[in-house]
């Protein structure tokens, strides 16, 4: 198998070199030149160094940058293997440092791309007759704003198409789920059923449950027969590998298992594909097996490593579950969850900064933002930590200015999805108003502040293009602005997926631009990102893609 993706990457190598209008290669190395590896010329360079630079050549040897600057640098360094960029924008892979890859069973069905509620429908009845009558069905990625029936599935639709099959299909986002009336009926789960603490099992107006359970849908989930090893590790390998055609060479995965490192780590000693780099976070549920696997993998290997611990704070808005200051719109008094009673989550942080971990902490709503940032500012006061980097995930709402002013005070960062702003426009325009609506997902006001703001995708959706066109114009799905006071350059949010992702994984040192002695991570664009019109941003693929210097990908 190694072999037949050896051959592969071989005509793919063949295929860009030939693409690129490069000559034979050149047998004979000048005794005045220093060899490397790969040389990459005639390009637009985007090094994401300190000014931003542009360079036209970079050189890489052992799977590292040597150098970038002019075309002169073909008078210094000499290759067997130079490619002409024939002006094409070359710029450092995007590090995602908010994502969720797993392996996938055979019961699944991928939503993400679905258009209407008869096309789940059809996925789903297509699979209940490959698995067969009482087969658990699963599935992930739907959203309402984005079917043409303008609402959500409800449990009658789920079972028009499956009445003899149990079903949970998780929303886009992972806060809120729909399940079949044989999934409540298997669950015990009944109009009378009092809702879960920190979720919500929706009722219509005559109290009869829907089949939509917000935030604690594992009250149904548990009962899913647990997945073969086999067939997780092998979706694994094809779902990571695809994250480089999207050009994604890093990513931080944002809650696993401590059990489920051993999988990861077999993966990335046995895979026939490319896979991009990684880091787990783990939750803190259990600290003697996060210790074990920490004792056993130690700073772990160039691309595999453990990441910061994941804890979360509250909901989100899919469900809607957001812990907000102040109520919801049409929604009386409620103001969503924490995800733990107050002083519980207190503690919880508490005794994680303690035990010396760093934490990626998902805080949503403006009312859990500031009670994280709150409690971990006392944590660094009565227990200073040097470096600690902590961040909030998500940061979905603007808290008071103060609040930043702390962070800022603090060094406490924030891993940010811009995308938020065009995939969940219809679900903040349904629960938020006025200043909250147009102050969603708030990019400069924190950098202003002097927070450490990255650019993360939470799988909504992965293509980190979406980011980037969100964070340049602040427009949702239906092309409305929202806070365009909050709009920051191309540059930055280049640098914020890019080099600061890097940074919240103390790893700026080695990734995240083009400068001497960080690996050869590199992408080239099919567009200049730098000069296209933003409305055009989402256009730009991904021609190819490098890790460590060598070709992983070829559009």
């Amino acid at each position: 198998m190694k072999d037949i993706v050896r051959i592969g990457y071989l005509l793919i190598l063949a295929a860009t070199l030939l693409s690129c209008g490069q000559s034979e290669p050149d047998q004979t190395i000048s005794p005045d030149t220093t060899s490397v590896d790969l040389i990459l010329t005639n390009g637009k360079i985007i090094t994401v160094d300190e000014n931003f630079s542009i360079q036209n050549t970079v050189a890489v040897d052992g799977g590292r940058i040597v150098a970038t600057g002019a075309e002169s640098l073909l008078d210094k360094y000499q290759s067997e293997l130079t490619v002409d960029l024939e002006g094409k924008t070359l710029m450092p892979g995007f590090i995602d440092s908010h994502t969720h890859i797993r392996g996938r069973p055979q019961r699944y069905i991928e939503l993400s791309d679905v258009s209407s509620i008869t096309e789940i429908q059809s996925l789903i009845r297509a699979k209940a007759n490959e698995l067969g009558e009482g087969e658990w069905v699963t599935g992930y990625g739907w959203s309402e704003d984005e079917l043409i029936e303008g609402r959500r599935p409800i449990r009658q639709d789920l079972d028009e198409a499956a009445p003899n099959n149990p079903v949970t299909l998780t929303r886009a986002g992972g806060h809120s789920a729909v399940v079949s009336t044989l999934a409540l009926t298997l669950a015990e789960i009944t109009n009378s059923t009092p809702d879960p603490e920190g979720g919500v099992i929706e009722r219509d107006q005559n109290g009869v449950a829907t089949g939509i359970i917000r935030e604690r849908q594992n009250i149904v989930g548990r009962l899913v027969p647990d997945s073969t090893y086999d067939e997780l590790i092998a979706s694994l390998e094809i779902n990571l590998n695809a994250l480089l055609s999207k050009g994604i060479t890093s990513i931080t995965d944002a809650s696993k298992a401590p059990r489920e490192y051993a999988m990861w780590e077999q993966l990335y000693e046995t895979a026939a594909l490319p896979l991009p780099r990684s880091a787990i976070q783990f939750q803190w549920f259990d600290p003697e097996a996060i210790a074990e696997v920490k004792s056993r993998v130690a700073n772990g290997t160039d691309f595999l490593k453990i990441g910061p611990i994941k804890v979360f704070a509250d909901g989100g808005f899919t469900g809607p579950a957001a812990y907000t200051l102040e109520p919801y719109v049409n929604q009386g008094d409620y103001r969503g969850y924490l995800n733990m009673p107050e002083n519980d989550l207190i503690a919880h942080l508490n005794e994680i900064h303690d035990a010396g971990w760093q934490m990626g902490i998902h805080a949503i709503g403006d009312a859990a933002i500031v009670l994280v940032v709150n409690t971990l500012a006392d944590a660094l006061e009565r227990n200073p930590r040097e470096d600690h980097r902590h961040y909030l995930n998500h940061f979905s709402m603007r808290p008071p200015d103060l609040t930043m002013e702390l962070m800022a005070e603090h060094d406490i960062h924030i891993t940010q999805q811009p995308n938020f702003t065009y995939t969940l426009e219809g679900r903040y325009a349904a629960n938020l108003d006025g200043w909250r609506l147009d102050h969603n997902n708030p990019l400069r006001s924190p950098m202003e502040h002097g927070v450490t703001v990255a650019i993360s995708s939470d799988i909504l959706p992965i293509g980190p293009m979406v980011g980037l066109y969100a964070a340049v114009t602040r427009k949702g799905m239906s092309g409305q602005v929202y806070g365009p006071d909050e709009i920051i350059t191309i540059e930055e949010a280049i640098r914020a997926y890019t080099l600061t992702g890097a940074y919240l994984n103390f790893e700026e040192d080695v990734k995240g631009s083009l400068e001497p002695g960080k690996f050869a991570d590199m992408i080239v664009l099919s567009d200049d990102i730098l000069t296209i019109d933003p409305e055009s941003i989402m256009d730009i693929e991904v021609e190819q893609t490098y890790i460590n210097g060598k070709l992983v990908y070829k559009k």
